[in-house]
């Protein structure tokens, strides 16, 4: 009869008790982080990508100064630096990185606006995808360049073309990844939506999108990417003083002097333009989404 005690004791338990066991358990389901210490942030996120600047340059200032090839091929960092100096004398040197970064940002997300129903289309209806999938993989491994030139006999030299060719280059790299989000969600995500009545638009915007929005950022990521080499592409070959002067054109200018420092200054500039929205956009959106999943730890 001693079995029959065992139900009463339970009962018994404490209420303090019970609590203290689920928060265990929650703890166990948490992962936490301390907050570093600003002098441990900068030294393990700061320092890493600075020592990598600086091994750069130090590499590149002794190429120049061992002589391993003319200087018009390969300038200094000093003459580079100059030619950015002459730039911000002239006042064109935030003029020249906006006008690119303007039609960049506003071309990608009128590819976003494009791109995600698109996505959700092949996605969930299947003569879609049988008819569309292949062709927007096929246009993702298009170059972009090879758009300006059908792009500039469309439209003209003006910004439409260059929008034409920033969607081209964008709009399938952001639907493929949404489709490849939609892909990886479990069907039991999807019939417990049916199941509380999110069908339709509100089960793509309350059960679909959630939860394939991490193969759905990936995809905005790379067609970020699109969007950016699409544009350089296009003011690199389109040139018309309506279209004013961006990082391609400038580029290419550059070249057409004979000026390697401004060639250089100018690819460095399109290479820090592209890293600062990856950090300042993409990379706080992907912390965000891991840290909301539980596959990166909280602060606190």
């Amino acid at each position: 009869m001693a079995s029959t005690d065992t139900a009463p004791i339970l009962d018994k338990a404490p209420a303090s008790d019970t609590a203290d066991v689920g928060a265990g358990l929650d703890a166990l389901d948490s992962v936490a982080a301390q907050r570093s210490s600003l002098g441990e942030t900068l030294r393990q996120k700061a320092l890493p990508p600075l020592l990598g600047v600086v091994l750069v340059l130090a590499l590149w200032q002794g190429a120049y100064s061992l002589h391993l090839t003319s200087a018009y091929k390969l300038p200094s960092p000093a003459d580079v630096w100059n030619a950015a100096g002459d730039l911000w004398t002239a006042g064109t040197l935030f003029s020249i990185i906006w006008t690119s970064v303007w039609r960049g940002l506003s071309g990608f997300l009128v590819a976003l606006a494009i791109g995600t129903p698109i996505g959700l289309l092949v996605a969930r209806v299947k003569p879609v995808r049988a008819a569309l999938g292949p062709v927007l993989s096929g246009l993702q491994s298009l170059p972009s360049v090879a758009w300006v030139p059908a792009a500039v006999i469309w439209l003209g030299i003006n910004d439409s073309m260059m929008y034409a060719v920033i969607l081209l280059g964008a709009v399938p790299s952001i639907a493929n990844g949404l489709v490849a989000g939609i892909d990886q969600v479990p069907p039991l995500f999807l019939r417990a939506g049916r199941t509380i009545g999110a069908t339709g638009l509100a089960g793509a915007r309350h059960i679909l999108l959630p939860a394939a929005l991490p193969g759905y950022l990936a995809g905005l990521k790379q067609g970020w990417a699109f969007s950016w080499r699409s544009l350089m592409a296009a003011e690199l070959v389109a040139s018309s003083p309506d279209l004013g002067l961006g990082l391609g054109r400038y580029l290419e200018n550059q070249r057409e002097f004979s000026d390697m420092a401004g060639v250089l200054l100018g690819i460095i500039l399109i290479l820090f333009v592209g890293i600062a929205i990856e950090l300042l956009v993409f990379t706080p959106v992907e912390r965000r989404v891991l840290r909301n999943r539980g596959l990166l730890a909280t602060v606190k």
